[in-house]
């Protein structure tokens, strides 16, 4: 027998409620700071690589301990800034990606559990059809169009149609 609801904590009402209410707030907050890039925009300012990161952090880590050595010709309040903003950004990003991680876990196991379910009541409704009962026989052939049937070799998720 296949593992079944592997995953059988669901959200109340509430809870989704909140998560919405939640995200709708942080739409709020951060979109009148959001600026939209074309895809040339996008290609053309790209995003510094690893090692520019490295150029960026020696400089500000020069203009905190030893300002005299910064170029007089650079906006340092700006790049303050510009630096105290990417630094916040990259922590919400990743304390966000990992909330998107969790939620797709959580949703292949939700996934997964519906899938099974759906194919024993596929299996169910082809016993059911055998014996003549009303209305298994069109859910069947309803059903039957989605199951791979190009003669390879079905996965172990694959349940071919009853003949």
């Amino acid at each position: 027998m296949p593992f079944e609801n592997l995953n059988n904590n669901h959200y109340s009402t509430e809870e989704k409620a909140s998560v919405f209410e939640t995200i709708s707030a942080l739409e709020e907050t951060l979109s009148a700071k959001f600026k939209n890039l074309s895809a040339e925009e996008r290609k053309k300012y790209g995003s510094i690589n690893e090692q520019n990161k490295l150029i960026v952090n020696k400089a500000h880590d020069y203009r905190t301990s030893q300002p005299s050595l910064s170029s007089n010709d650079v906006d340092w309040d700006e790049f303050q800034n510009d630096y105290d903003s990417r630094m916040f950004i990259n922590a919400a990003i990743s304390r966000l990606q990992n909330l998107i991680d969790g939620l797709n876990n959580n949703k292949i196991l939700h996934d997964y559990d519906n899938y099974q379910a759906a194919l024993t009541d596929y299996g169910y409704s082809q016993y059911k059809a055998g014996t003549k009962a009303a209305g298994f026989e069109t859910k069947i052939n309803e059903m039957a169009q989605f199951f791979n049937r190009t003669g390879t070799t079905p996965t172990t998720t694959d349940v071919p149609p009853a003949t």
